[in-house]
């Protein structure tokens, strides 16, 4: 080869480095190469493969060979180093997309050349990586001639698809579903094509699989540094696949797994990786476009649910839409379709059904905030599993049942979600109304006779199958169907009411869905008097910034992410409409040192908290330097920002809400509550908040915790080992003296307060095993001191080395 050949594949490989797609050099020098004769190129090709074989260079330049070799030898067969391409190509097909200016589908282009057909999983990642490849052209066009398999291998729903000889079409068809709707040209297609291959056969096949969307990859993928979690990720390319096939399931006739489908692909989809966020939310759009485009009771509540949990803002606004689009059709408010669309589930009384498959009953309950079946055989025994005739005889009626089940755990948390945020809602009901879509409605009855409400002013309970007073008497008859009622809220009450609704839930054994007798009330402090405008009752606290967000989200605040960027961001901010107020927790980033303080996407793991206010709903919104600082609000042309709101001037209930919201926050997402953080995290340094907060005064969360602490324990077996002094609770065991922190959970021993380190299991939120009677639901901290301070109480029978080491220590 001539010594000018040389030279000019070394500079080609120079440039390959710098840039095989933007430079246009590089591109210009490569056509010319293209145009040479093919005994010219194939030296040229030698001569790559020679500087390839010596090894000389570095293993990223040694790829870019390979690669020039496939581009220089485009069209040619028997291009040099056939093994090595292959053996790159093993490696292409592990990731899950390459850097489009890599150009890696030209190795992919010179196997098909070769008459090698590529393997699955490289036209996998060759398609992921074309849509993600920011329009390049040729690779986008490449990406589109590999029409097999017809979608990405790795996936178990899409293997399964494919697997489903006769409906594959229905795959090749959803593929071409391009936006969040479909249009009237692809609907004609689609509904041509249901017809063809029959409705319930379709159903059959999506359904089945769209149940196996989101588990784990079949084929894992090498996660490189600083990647996503890709392997959490939906596959981009099937992604389309799933948003076509949910827009088909909208020309299908109602039916319950539609909705059931349709409504858990919108989750699935919305599940956060890490490094990247919700998996698709494109998908999730278009699984709520379907569910809105459905007709019957069973979507319109499916998208009432959802519109409790769904958290992520664009898709959260698709599900509004839908629910107020809805509400107009039918001349009724959004509250009110919310309420209409809750179906029984197959409930024929409050709570409670009973069905007959074949010989055998099942008795089919709600108690607390999950639903349970019984049994009883042909012969009336009550049994403890499903009887042998109706799993033989009727499959499809326990699927039925078992999938009705689901749907009303699924419901009640999202109607206990819904009846906690009326409080702020300002709604009243007519008695007759309020009777048929809480107290006697099958499902929501559960929740509304566990609460506590007033019907013309008059507090009431259920209790004894009767609407019941304060003191136990019957409501009285004269109570018409236009008295109205409203939930009862212990803000402005006397404290003894109070204490006495607290007594009443004990009397007749209630326990309440959430907080309302036990609620914490939170007034006006003096402090706060003398801020005037602010509440540092929540500031400098340091909190777990990824479960900050989340929390917010549940309860109805708007929050933004902190990136250790150069940008800016409002507070996190919760509009009241109903009392066209808005509130703001102001917030920052904690910390700026990459991979102590960041993730590897460069969001802040922690916060710094700081003051709350009030505005104005339509007031601007303050903001502050994402990197921390004082919040402005920064107004055109000079004008004077709106001043915060005086404290004095919130009604009570809203500002009590609200900062409860903020303690809820606090409580949960406080470093100070990690029983590992002893060490005071990063440096030891935040030993000092850690301490003061693990065992520090109480708020008033936790003070509500110790009067009820104080009235449960002694009802329990380890009573004559447990005393109350101040913040803590004081356990007895056999080898030490135990002091548990009231707010915490954290816990010291005795001598010397020594730390006491038990992390509590996946499941200490629930209950607190052995702990009896309950007031109310979702205290996990209320939960964890009762399952520590038994299990302490009993310190010599523990077998956990990581508790008896320290104990014995």
């Amino acid at each position: 080869m001539t010594h000018d050949a040389v030279a000019e594949v070394a500079l080609l490989v120079r440039k390959a480095v710098h840039s095989m797609s933007h430079d246009q050099a590089f591109q210009s020098q490569l056509d010319g190469m293209l145009e040479l004769p093919e005994e010219d190129r194939r030296g040229l090709l030698e001569a790559l493969a020679d500087r390839y074989r010596r090894k000389a260079d570095t293993d990223p330049v040694r790829v870019k060979l390979l690669t020039l070799i496939a581009l220089v030898g485009r069209g040619l067969d028997g291009l040099p180093l056939e093994e090595e391409r292959a053996a790159r190509l093993e490696v292409v097909a592990r990731c899950h997309s390459f850097w489009y200016a890599d150009r890696y589908e030209a190795l992919a282009m010179a196997e098909i050349t070769a008459g090698k057909p590529l393997a699955p999983a490289v036209v996998a990642t060759v398609r992921r990586s074309a849509v993600n490849g920011y329009g390049d052209g040729d690779l986008v066009a490449f990406a589109g001639q590999l029409t097999e398999p017809v979608l990405n291998v790795g996936e178990e729903w899409a293997e399964r698809a494919m697997a489903d000889g006769p409906r594959r079409e229905l795959l090749a068809y959803a593929l071409t579903a391009i936006a969040a709707k479909p249009s009237a040209r692809w609907e004609k297609g689609g509904r041509a094509l249901i017809a063809s291959l029959g409705a319930d056969a379709v159903r059959e096949a999506v359904l089945s699989w769209l149940a196996l969307v989101g588990r784990p990859r079949t084929l894992e993928l090498e996660r490189a540094a600083h990647e996503p979690d890709v392997n959490q990720a939906f596959d981009p390319y099937n992604a389309n696949a799933l948003r076509g096939l949910a827009q088909l399931l909208s020309f299908l006739p109602p039916h319950p797994g539609t909705v059931r489908a349709l409504g858990a692909l919108v989750e699935s989809a919305l599940r956060k990786a890490a490094g990247m966020g919700p998996r698709n939310p494109k998908v999730a759009n278009a699984a709520v476009n379907s569910l809105a485009r459905l007709e019957g009771e069973s979507a319109l509540a499916e998208l009432a649910r959802l519109g409790t949990k769904v958290t992520y803002k664009g898709t959260a606004k698709l599900i509004d839409a839908a629910l107020e689009a809805r509400a107009a059709e039918l001349g009724l408010s959004r509250e009110e379709v919310e309420e209409l669309a809750v179906p029984a589930y197959g409930l024929t009384e409050v709570g409670r059904a009973e069905f007959s498959l074949g010989e055998a009953a099942a008795l089919l309950e709600v108690r607390g905030s999950k639903a349970v079946v019984g049994w009883r055989n042909a012969a009336g025994k009550q049994v403890k599993s499903v009887p042998a005739p109706v799993r033989r005889d009727h499959l499809e009626e326990l699927n039925e049942l078992k999938a009705a089940v689901k749907d009303i755990d699924k419901s009640l948390s999202a109607q206990a979600e819904r009846l906690d945020g009326q409080f702020l809602a300002r709604r009243r009901w007519a008695y007759g109304q309020w009777r048929e879509r809480y107290l006697d409605h099958p499902l929501v009855g559960t929740l509304a006779r566990r609460l506590i409400w007033t019907v013309d002013g008059t507090a009431v309970g259920f209790a004894d199958g009767r609407l019941r007073t304060l003191t136990g008497e019957p409501l009285a008859p004269d109570a018409g169907q236009d008295a109205t009622v409203e939930l009862w809220h212990p803000v402005g009450r006397e404290p003894a009411e109070v204490v006495a609704w607290r007594r009443w839930l004990e009397r007749y054994g209630v326990t309440q869905p959430f907080k309302q007798a036990h609620r914490e009330v939170y007034l006006l402090t003096e402090a706060e008097r003398n801020t005037g405008t602010f509440s540092n009752r929540f500031a400098a606290h340091v909190l777990r910034q990824h479960q900050f967000n989340s929390l917010a989200a549940a309860r109805g605040w708007r929050n933004t992410l902190r990136l250790c960027v150069d940008d800016f961001a409002p507070p996190a901010t919760r509009e009241l409409p109903h009392w066209g107020l808005r509130a703001e927790y102001w917030i920052e980033g904690e910390g700026h040192e990459d991979g102590v303080d960041t993730t590897e996407s460069g969001s802040y793991l922690r916060l710094r908290t700081d003051q709350v206010r009030f505005y104005p709903i339509d007031a601007p919104h303050n903001e502050a330097s994402t990197y921390g600082g004082e919040y402005t609000m920064r107004l055109p042309g000079g004008r004077d920002p709106v001043d915060p709101l005086p404290l004095t001037a919130i009604p009570a209930l809203v500002l009590s809400e609200v900062l409860r919201d903020v303690d809820l926050f606090v409580g949960v997402a406080s470093v100070g509550n990690d029983p590992t953080w002893s060490d005071g995290g990063p440096e030891g340094r935040f030993r000092e908040y850690w301490n003061a907060y693990g065992f520090g005064e109480l708020n008033q969360s936790a003070e509500t915790r110790r009067a009820l602490l104080e009235r449960l324990v002694p009802r329990l077996a380890i009573a004559d080992r447990c005393t109350f002094e101040g913040r803590f609770l004081h356990v007895r065991g056999e080898l030490r003296t135990y002091r548990i922190h009231l707010g915490s959970g954290n816990i010291l021993m005795t001598p010397n307060d020594q730390y006491l380190c038990i992390v509590p299991g996946g499941s200490a939120g629930t209950a607190g095993a052995g702990s009896g009677y309950l007031p109310f639901e979702g205290d996990r901290t209320l939960a964890i001191v009762l399952s520590k301070a038994m299990l302490l109480a009993k310190d010599s029978e523990i077998t956990d080395p990581t508790i008896t080491g320290q104990i014995r220590r």
